[in-house]
């Protein structure tokens, strides 16, 4: 893949700025688009032009894409609660269809979107969920999962029907370095660090380095077949065994207590009144229990075959993440 000017979204984010660097590193220009009042402390001692604007403001993505050959479109609203979720579909749907409009105006040639496995079907018990396990909208669990769900399906019809160039990949779960806001994972570590999740409930996750992620998204560019989704994941873990790896990792004892997922909705009902009332994100969220109902493990085979993604152990990704918290001053 030759070098190009690119134009990059959430480029000041957690994942977007693991992809930023990747892409600065792989020798590429870029341009980011920013928010006015973002906050930019992971893109101040980058080679990054910023563009200021927004995914609702139609005319700066217009502005933005001119003269890019590249897009990499990884900003979105990642929150598992919102006190509006008309804004989320605003960000995730509205403005990811509108960026693609303005790259098709502007000639872009490639572009990888960032979606989410939170697009993607349950496997049935015991087994492991791949780019066709089947999946309905009506699978989709909370604003979040259901707004990504649409957004993809909009990016791939426009791959159909308008011949859009688009690469798209799905994340796991990721975590490392520079999780500013933090993410809802990047919460759960600090938490668990903090001693604040004395017990945990029989669910799972698929845990990634954010640095593997970046690497799968340039892998992506330059490999992946346009109008196909890749996976790109780690390792499956219980959450009971990602609490162990934090404990040993903060030096102390992981939490024993397994609790009953359904005793826990009153709780979440409570918290969610709070937050509603506060503005503060609760540490858990009915919806959150609602997806705990199902282990979101799944496999990133075709990556490998196909764009010969790797990924480094989930222990790797817990000690990164847990020692820039700490050096941050997050826990």
């Amino acid at each position: 893949m030759p070098v190009m000017k690119i134009l990059i979204t959430g480029a000041t984010g957690f994942v977007g700025s693991a992809v930023t660097r990747r892409l600065i590193a792989a020798g590429h220009e870029l341009r980011a688009l920013v928010r006015s009042d973002s906050d930019r402390r992971n893109v101040l001692d980058l080679p990054v032009e910023l563009a200021e604007g927004s995914l609702e403001d139609e005319g700066s993505l217009v502005r933005a894409a001119r003269g890019c050959k590249g897009l990499f479109h990884i900003a979105a609203d990642y929150r598992l609660w919102v006190p509006n979720p008309k804004q989320m579909y605003q960000t995730n749907v509205v403005g990811t269809g509108l960026l693609m409009e303005a790259a098709l105006k502007a000639g872009v040639e490639r572009i990888v979107y960032t979606s989410s496995v939170a697009t993607l079907g349950y496997a049935p018990k015991g087994a492991v969920a791949n780019e066709d396990t089947l999946v309905s909208e009506a699978d989709m669990i909370g604003p979040y999962k259901h707004s990504k769900f649409l957004a993809e399906k909009l990016v791939s019809e426009l791959a159909l029907e308008k011949r859009l160039p688009v690469v798209i990949v799905n994340p796991s779960t990721p975590l490392g370095p520079r999780d500013l806001k933090p993410t809802p994972t990047g919460r759960l570590v600090i938490d668990a660090a903090r001693k604040r999740m004395p017990a945990y409930v029989d669910t799972g996750l698929n845990i990634v380095h954010v640095d593997d992620v970046a690497e799968g998204h340039l892998l992506a560019f330059e490999k992946g077949v346009v109008g196909e989704r890749y996976i790109l994941g780690g390792d499956n873990l219980e959450l009971s065994e990602l609490l162990r790896l934090i404990a040993e990792t903060a030096g102390f004892k992981p939490p024993r207590i397994k609790l009953p997922r359904k005793a826990l909705f009153p709780i979440a009902d409570l918290l969610e009144g709070i937050a509603t009332l506060t503005g503060i994100e609760p540490m858990f969220t009915t919806d959150s229990l609602r997806m705990a109902e199902h282990k979101m493990f799944f496999s990133s085979a075709k990556a490998e075959s196909e764009l010969s993604y790797t990924h480094r152990p989930a222990s790797k990704a817990v000690q990164d993440a847990y020692k820039w918290f700490k050096e941050a001053g997050y826990c």
